[in-house]
């Protein structure tokens, strides 16, 4: 009797087994589905057209406010102003920064360096086939206000 017994179970554990992995991977499919119709399904909100987009590059406590205009003086919605610094010993670090304008046209870059070794910066702006640049010298113009009128590639006047 004890010996029917032991063959028994041994040829049920090997079942049982199955079974559990079987109902496993049912219940983890199960509970993924679930998990993916009841997760809330949130909306992104586009950001605020009044809001002045800020980019921060930790470099220091010098700004430059932008007001990005067409050649007719309208404000340029979403022009991409860039920026690439180059810092350090041999200039080795860099940094290149991004940011859009809002409906007014206005952008910021704040946390700029005070101090740079091969003087200062040139801010490209671009939108559909319009361009511009403006140049900063944060040793001199810590807290720059700067404006910026993008103009066709064939209409641009050299620097």
């Amino acid at each position: 009797m004890w010996a029917s017994h032991l063959t028994a179970r041994i040829m049920l554990l090997p079942m049982d087994h199955r079974r559990i992995r079987l109902l496993a991977f049912f219940l983890s499919i199960s509970l993924g589905a679930l998990l993916l119709l009841a997760s809330p399904q949130t909306k992104t909100a586009s950001p605020d057209p009044g809001t002045i987009p800020v980019i921060d590059g930790a470099l220091g406590s010098c700004s430059a406010d932008f007001t990005v205009t067409d050649t007719a003086g309208a404000p340029v919605y979403n022009a991409k102003i860039r920026v690439h610094i180059a810092y350090g010993f041999m200039n080795a670090r860099k940094l290149d920064l991004e940011v859009g304008t809002n409906a007014d046209g206005k952008a910021r870059f704040e946390g700029l360096p005070n101090k740079l070794k091969h003087g200062g910066l040139t801010f490209y702006a671009s939108h559909d086939d319009q361009e511009g640049s403006a140049f900063v010298d944060p040793a001199t113009t810590c807290k720059a206000q700067l404006k910026m009128t993008l103009q066709t590639a064939a209409t641009k006047k050299p620097e």
